[in-house]
């Protein structure tokens, strides 16, 4: 029989907000307020990765406010569920989507970024973190709207291999095919299953983060069982090539110091094989700016989760306006 644990408790509550973002009904997570903002104390906003949500960083928030003043005073801190994920709408009523694309993440954040619903519309910078799929996009965001960034993080943000024109063919074909049945993910019979299926996926997950996670992570459905919050066309391969020379060309515009931080345990190739070797990820970094690089062990890709106070005291220094 297995010992419950201790049920996780916040350090600080969030609230939960829903805005208009570009015709969709977006869900944010919101710790604090506007009134906190300072020119050395900017908006904080974290993007999740995909298949995770907003409140994935509850973790990193509480660890932040221990700092206390080694890390400064508490930041107003906003996450929200990207499109199609956790509480955000995939597509507009009566309009579903079969198909997420990437340049919809960069609209969705500028539009995030200028919604008077969050308070962030009227400063100059803020400073921005994303973690896997987030990453990615903050990366490239911060290179085409440089003057809105302050400092930016990348957790695990790797990009993806780099594609030739002769695999469109074979891309286009593969999502055509896709296209043809709806996609489906699980559902589960409790929140205890949901929590097991967020430890099986990642061993290194506290029992009472993943207790906590579940229910942010999923809810019941109809039939009373729990499904989990991210739209099943998440699933579908995406028919555009990914374009490397394109997203470097945009690193190459950030002008925020970069903090970069991986795990010691992160195995690229269970993603990708042998078509992302690493001497190509070392030399996109080199593109970047202005950038500093931190190792986290034992880690693996879920960092926010494995190592939220190690992660907290990166963020704390990089954040820090010296």
């Amino acid at each position: 029989m297995t010992t419950p644990s201790t049920p996780y408790t916040p350090r600080r509550a969030a609230r939960s907000l829903f805005v208009p973002i570009r015709g969709l009904r977006y869900h944010v997570m919101a710790w604090g307020d506007p009134s906190m903002v300072t020119p050395e104390t900017p908006s904080l906003v974290l993007v999740h990765g995909w298949m995770d949500v907003g409140a994935s960083f509850q973790f990193v928030v509480d660890a932040l406010d221990a700092f206390g003043k080694a890390g400064g005073p508490p930041r107003y801190v906003i996450a929200p569920d990207w499109r199609g994920f956790g509480l955000s709408e995939s597509a507009t009523a009566g309009s579903p989507t079969d198909t997420f694309w990437f340049p919809d993440y960069l609209g969705d954040l500028d539009a995030l970024l200028r919604s008077p619903g969050l308070g962030l519309q009227d400063e100059p910078a803020i400073d921005l973190v994303g973690h896997s799929m987030g990453g990615n996009v903050v990366m490239v965001y911060a290179g085409i709207r440089p003057e809105r960034i302050r400092r930016l993080v990348n957790l695990e943000g790797f990009g993806m291999p780099q594609s030739h024109p002769a695999q469109a063919p074979r891309r286009y074909a593969q999502w055509l095919d896709q296209l043809r049945e709806p996609a489906e993910l699980r559902d589960y019979d409790s929140l205890d299953a949901v929590a097991g299926r967020l430890r099986k996926t990642n061993p290194r997950l506290r029992p009472d983060f993943a207790d906590w996670l579940a229910p942010h992570w999923s809810k019941r459905n109809a039939a009373g069982r729990f499904e989990i919050l991210g739209d099943p066309a998440h699933k579908h391969v995406n028919p555009m090539l990914y374009r490397k020379e394109e997203v470097l060309a945009c690193w190459a515009k950030i002008t925020a110091p970069v903090l970069w931080v991986e795990g010691n345990e992160t195995d690229v190739t269970k993603w990708w094989g042998d078509r992302f070797p690493r001497a190509d990820f070392e030399s996109r970094l080199e593109v970047v700016p202005s950038l500093t690089r931190n190792l986290l062990s034992p880690c693996g890709h879920m960092l926010h989760h494995d190592q939220p106070d190690a992660v907290a005291g990166l963020l704390a220094g990089h954040l820090r306006n010296t």
